[in-house]
């Protein structure tokens, strides 16, 4: 036992780590990790930092380690989520692309090829696909991550994306219960409040999550999210009536609750993340993720807590117990899956990669003027506020054309000159994601330059003057671009 491992009972110890799923940083695991690992830990939630090596050794150096299939988790939702391709951008489109395009076979099958991707990575459980409903003017933290604004539409293309997932090998978590879609806020920075009145979650963001239970989904994450009728004050992650109550009573899920990261400021922001785990438990989540900016100390502060809670009688410790019960059952159907497709056919990445270009073509929407050849094109790329969730990841044409970056909120939106400037006798193209910050530049752009081609790659919010050339491609992965840029005689 190292300085950094407290004392703790072992039993309430041995509780404690079968319910969490911390990070590390880096491509290879620590010390830290492996000894946990050893003494029973549920297992790990990997981030972009860490597949950025050979993951599949990675994953296999988890497994070594562990009696039990561990968990190894991560967020791989395709389009602007990605970890696995973060740096080079995602060759599949996210849910707003394949709601737009409306076929459940083509949703299954990207999802499909992404559980194909993460299986042969050795990473067993994808939390996705977002099962929030979007609502017009809603949440820009949820965007293109959904598949629409139709409660049935999003319903039906869930079922299609835990199908997909979980017909790979892998387990799937449909999120962000009971639905992000209305919240405004993102709960990475503060507590958001969903929209409108219980009845009204019912019909609207409820329909998902019921399909994401039929369809058999082995796990469910709330999200760090206050329904005022039903939650009070605080998020459902924290709300007996939400988890026990709502998903587990009304809807009947019998599965594993896996926690949203527990450093989300909506989540940690008023009690430490220490006693928010504890809470968390005691409302009925089984799994906890600590969220990417933990380290050693916290993974070791939130065991304390836990043990703590249970021998002071604040958590029942058959609550915990059940918990632990519930996620070593998960294990088991993780290890018997993993053996079950071991070896067995599945889609290889260039197969993945020619469907999430397929999905991304049928998806992309023109209207106005676009001409069928561009004259020595500049594509302007106005990049949005950072969404949390995505982070920075790659986006663009830069393999293709010409681009120059601008970013409003760091000062840019004085560009407008220098760039009407240089496209002097060239064709204009103005591609964009989602965010406010962007529309006087792209206007003032339009203004000088009404020929300009504008490419919304986000969730379209905006209406472009009339006349304006207009491409959307629900989304700013890879294929999403590559689409647009096919569209464009750009490639």
């Amino acid at each position: 036992m190292t300085s950094t491992e407290p004392r703790i009972d072992p039993a309430l110890a041995a509780l404690a780590d079968a319910v969490l799923i911390p990070p590390f940083p880096g491509t290879t695991p620590p010390p830290w990790i492996l000894r946990a690992l050893e003494r029973g830990l549920a297992g790990v939630t990997l981030f972009g930092p860490n597949v950025v090596g050979d993951t599949a050794a990675l994953s296999a150096a988890l497994r070594s380690a562990a009696a039990v299939e561990p968990v190894i988790a991560i967020d791989e939702e395709g389009g602007d989520v990605t970890r696995v391709a973060y740096a080079e951008g995602s060759p599949y489109p996210g849910n707003a692309a394949l709601g737009v395009v409306d076929d459940v076979a083509l949703t299954r099958g990207v999802y499909a090829a992404i559980g194909g991707d993460l299986a042969r990575l050795g990473i067993n459980i994808d939390l996705a696909p977002c099962a929030d409903v979007l609502v017009p003017g809603g949440s820009a933290v949820v965007g293109t991550r959904s598949f629409g604004s139709d409660p049935g539409l999003v319903a039906r293309h869930v079922t299609a994306a835990v199908a997909g997932l979980q017909g790979a090998g892998l387990a799937a978590c449909a999120k962000h219960f009971p639905g992000h879609g209305s919240a405004a806020a993102d709960s990475h920075l503060t507590l958001a409040t969903v929209s409108g009145t219980l009845a009204e979650l019912r019909a609207r963001d409820l329909p998902p999550f019921a399909a994401a239970i039929a369809a058999g989904s082995l796990a469910i994450m709330p999200g760090h999210l206050r329904v005022p009728e039903l939650t009070g004050d605080l998020p459902a992650t924290f709300s007996q009536a939400a988890v026990l109550g709502l998903l587990r009573g009304e809807l009947g899920f019998e599965g594993v609750v896996i926690s949203d990261g527990m450093e989300m400021k909506a989540a940690s922001g008023a009690f430490g993340i220490p006693k928010a785990a504890v809470l968390a438990v005691t409302a009925g989540v089984d799994l906890l993720c600590l969220g990417r900016d933990t380290d050693e100390a916290m993974y070791h502060a939130v065991r304390v807590a836990l043990a703590d809670a249970v021998a002071s009688g604040r958590l029942d410790g058959d609550r915990l117990a059940e918990a632990a019960d519930r996620v070593a059952a998960l294990r088991a159907w993780l290890a018997n899956a993993r053996e079950e497709h071991d070896g067995a056919a599945a889609p290889n990445a260039a197969a993945g990669a020619e469907i999430g270009l397929l999905a991304a073509r049928r998806a992309l929407r023109r209207s106005g003027p676009v001409p069928s050849a561009l004259v020595d094109p500049l594509v302007v790329e106005v990049e949005p506020e950072e969404n949390i969730a995505a982070g920075r990841f790659a986006w663009g044409f830069a393999r293709w054309a010409e681009a120059r970056r601008v970013d409003p909120a760091a000062g840019d939106g004085a560009a407008a000159g220098s760039i009407i400037a240089a496209a002097a006798g060239r064709s204009l193209v103005l591609a964009v994601r989602h965010g406010a910050g962007a529309l006087p530049l792209v206007n003032e752009l339009l203004g000088a330059r009404p020929d300009a081609i504008v490419v919304d790659m986000g969730a379209p919010a905006w209406t472009p003057p009339p006349g304006t050339a207009y491409l959307a491609t629900y989304g700013a992965s890879r294929a999403c671009a590559q689409a647009a840029a096919e569209a464009l005689g750009l490639a």
